[in-house]
C-alpha cells in the first residue's frame, strides 16, 4: 500500500501501526517519528515566514471568513506518488488542507485513492481513529495493541488523579496574542490530569478570550502550549509587552506556577502522543503525584524576577 498523510497526527498513527515503510508522502509539518522527515512533502504553508502571532491570527480569521485553508497541496507531486490511500482530517479547514481540496485532488488522479477523514474531538475518539485506520490498512491486531497500551497509560493517570484532595483552577492557553482557551480534547486532558479549566469545555472548539476573563477565573496554574509553536517561539510571545503585562497580573505567575510546553509536538496533534501530553500536563499540575515518564520533556516554568518583568523572567525546568 502507498500511503500519503496530510496531517502530522495521522502520520504518527500510521507509524504507530508499523506502516512507516508504506508512507510515500507527508505534510511539511510532519517531523515525528524521525523516519518521516526525509519523505516527499506534499503540502506547503501560505503563512508568511516570520509572521507575528497577531498577524497569524488575523490571517486565520480572514481565511476562516472566506473558507480558505492556510495550506495547499502539491498536486503534481501527489500524482507522481500514486497513493492508494490518503489520510486527512475534517476537523479544521484552516489549519490543514481543506477537505474539499483533498477530495477534488483525489478524484483528479488517474486512479482515485481511498480517502480517510479523521475528526476526533476527545482523546477516546482519537483512539477510535487509530482503530479505524488499523481496519482500513489491515492492521487490526496492531491497532488493538496500540490502543490497549495508550488506554492503560491514560487510566494510570486517572487513577492517581482520583486520589487528589485538591484540584487547582487551570488556565490552559493555546495562543497568547490574542489569548485563546484550549479546545477539543485538551479540556479533557486537564480534567484527567487533575485540574479544572473554567475557560473551556470538553469537545468544543477553542475560543478567543479577553485577558479580563482570564484574570476573573483567577487560575492557580497557567499552562501555555501555543498551537504549532515550540517552547522558544512561545517564550517570545510570553515576553512581549502586550502579553507580559497581562500575565504579570495573574497570581499564578507570582506563585511560579506558569508552565510552558511545546505546543507543536504536544496537545495540537490528535494522535498517540496526546497521551504523552497528558502525562506532561499531569506532572506540571501535580509533580508529587504524577511522575514524568522517561523521555518526555520537562515543562518550562516561569518565575517572577524583582523587576516584575517577563523580559527578565527566570526560566527553569519544573522540578
Amino acid at each position: 500500500m502507498r500511503i500519503v498523510s496530510l496531517l502530522p497526527a495521522a502520520t504518527e498513527i500510521v507509524c504507530a501501526l508499523g506502516l512507516d515503510d508504506q508512507l510515500v508522502g507527508v505534510t511539511h509539518e510532519c517531523d515525528y517519528p524521525a523516519v518521516v522527515r526525509g519523505l516527499p512533502k506534499v503540502t506547503w504553508s501560505l503563512i508568511p515566514r516570520g509572521a507575528s502571532s497577531i498577524e497569524i491570527d488575523m490571517l486565520v480569521r480572514e481565511r476562516s471568513r472566506t473558507q480558505s485553508a492556510l495550506y495547499t497541496l502539491n498536486l503534481e507531486l501527489l500524482e507522481e506518488l500514486h497513493p492508494d490511500l490518503i489520510v486527512t482530517q475534517a476537523l479544521c479547514d484552516v489549519c490543514a488542507v481543506a477537505e474539499d481540496e483533498v477530495q477534488a485532488a483525489a478524484c483528479a488522479l488517474p486512479v482515485a485513492p481511498r480517502v480517510i477523514n479523521l475528526a476526533p474531538q476527545t482523546i477516546w475518539e482519537v483512539f477510535d481513529c487509530v482503530r479505524r485506520l488499523a481496519r482500513e490498512t489491515g492492521m487490526i491486531s496492531e491497532g488493538d495493541k496500540v490502543v490497549e497500551h495508550l488506554t492503560a497509560r491514560v487510566n494510570a493517570v486517572a487513577a492517581r488523579t482520583s486520589g487528589l484532595k485538591e484540584i487547582p483552577r487551570v488556565a490552559f492557553l493555546e495562543w497568547l496574542d490574542p489569548p485563546f482557551s484550549c479546545g477539543h480534547w485538551t479540556p479533557e486532558l486537564v480534567r484527567l490530569a487533575g485540574g479544572i479549566d473554567g475557560l473551556s469545555k470538553e469537545g468544543e472548539r477553542s475560543r478567543t478570550l479577553d485577558w479580563h476573563e482570564v484574570v476573573a477565573w483567577d487560575p492557580e496554574v497557567i499552562v501555555v502550549a501555543c498551537c504549532g509553536f515550540d517552547v522558544d517561539r512561545t517564550l517570545i510571545d510570553l515576553r512581549s509587552p502586550q502579553v507580559s503585562k497581562h500575565v504579570r497580573a495573574l497570581a499564578a505567575f507570582d506563585a511560579g506556577r506558569l508552565h510552558v510546553i511545546d505546543g507543536s509536538q504536544y496537545f495540537s496533534r490528535p494522535g498517540p502522543r496526546l497521551v504523552d501530553s497528558l502525562e506532561i500536563l499531569a506532572h506540571a499540575l501535580h509533580p508529587d503525584v504524577h511522575p514524568l515518564p522517561n523521555g518526555l520533556p520537562q515543562p518550562v516554568s516561569a518565575t517572577s524576577e524583582p523587576d516584575a518583568s517577563l523580559e527578565g523572567v527566570g526560566l527553569h525546568a519544573s522540578e
